[in-house]
């Protein structure tokens, strides 16, 4: 996966490099996140010939902008929702189902 520091601070509208270590440690995690939920690593030349897909890359740098706004583990007082078309069903297209072994 090509994404860059510059691309999710692009994405996030950060223009200054007080974050960047956290911002770094985000992406890594974010990407990470993404890979556990489709099954495989981001970068598998045999899942991904061409690259990862923009809607792969899109789907992490949501991931990370939620990480990035929710830094706490709980939220107090705030009204949320999940929206459509989001990092869910973004995962959903990509997902290696593994099944357990049929060896006796």
């Amino acid at each position: 996966m090509a994404l860059t520091l510059s691309d999710l601070k692009d994405f996030l509208r950060v223009d200054f490099d007080d974050e960047d270590d956290s911002l770094t440690k985000i992406l890594a995690s974010a990407s990470r996140h993404i890979e556990a939920q489709i099954g495989f690593a981001l970068d598998d030349a045999d899942e991904f010939p061409g690259g990862t897909p923009a809607d792969v890359e899109h789907a992490v740098l949501m991931t990370a902008a939620h990480f990035f706004e929710n830094r706490e583990a709980v939220q107090v007082g705030v009204s949320a929702q999940i929206l459509p078309l989001g990092v869910a069903e973004i995962v959903a297209n990509h997902r290696r189902y593994t099944f357990g072994s049929t060896d006796g």
